[in-house]
């Protein structure tokens, strides 16, 4: 029965397609070049699988699109890494979690380091604001906190916070 309907095949990527497909991507997400460019990749590849050609072809219209973008400014890697480290860094998450996070958007280790020696949020401070987000160790109920101790800080570990850094938030008795 499903080969029995027929989809409408996608229409061949050109230079201006592709930038208003741009466009319309980053009018509702924020994102950096790398990833820009995943997406226009998968929709040429969609496209190109419709018209049995080669997603090959049309590489240089990806490449002037997303140039484009970042000429005029609507994607910076650097102002993509900032913003994600501070809303990262509001929700607690670790200086590994971030790291690996942007580096998977494709934002060079380079940027990811320089935005991260900028950042005047210490890992302690995040570890804290995860606890508080989770409940863990003295932000939990006081009457479960001594059975939980173990759990909370392989919470803490696991979220990318060192061992030393989970106990003394686990131990705090604030």
């Amino acid at each position: 029965m499903a080969d029995s309907i027929e989809r409408k095949k996608r229409k061949l990527p050109t230079e201006e397609r592709l930038q208003r497909a741009a466009l319309h991507y980053l009018d509702r997400y924020v994102s950096s070049s790398a990833n820009l460019r995943r997406v226009l990749e998968r929709k040429v590849i969609k496209a190109a699988r419709d018209h049995g050609t080669s997603p090959q072809d049309y590489i240089g219209l990806i490449d002037t699109v997303v140039e484009k973008c970042e000429r005029t400014g609507l994607i910076d890697d650097t102002r993509y890494a900032e913003t994600k480290l501070a809303s990262m860094r509001r929700k607690g998450r670790s200086e590994r979690q971030i790291k690996q996070y942007l580096s998977s958007k494709g934002v060079s280790p380079e940027t990811v380091s320089s935005v991260l020696e900028q950042d005047g949020t210490s890992e302690m401070e995040a570890a804290i604001r995860y606890a508080q987000r989770r409940r863990l160790g003295p932000f939990s109920d006081p009457s479960k906190r001594a059975a939980r101790q173990e759990k909370d800080m392989a919470a803490l570990c696991r979220a990318g916070f060192s061992y030393a850094i989970s106990r003394r938030v686990i131990a705090d008795q604030s």
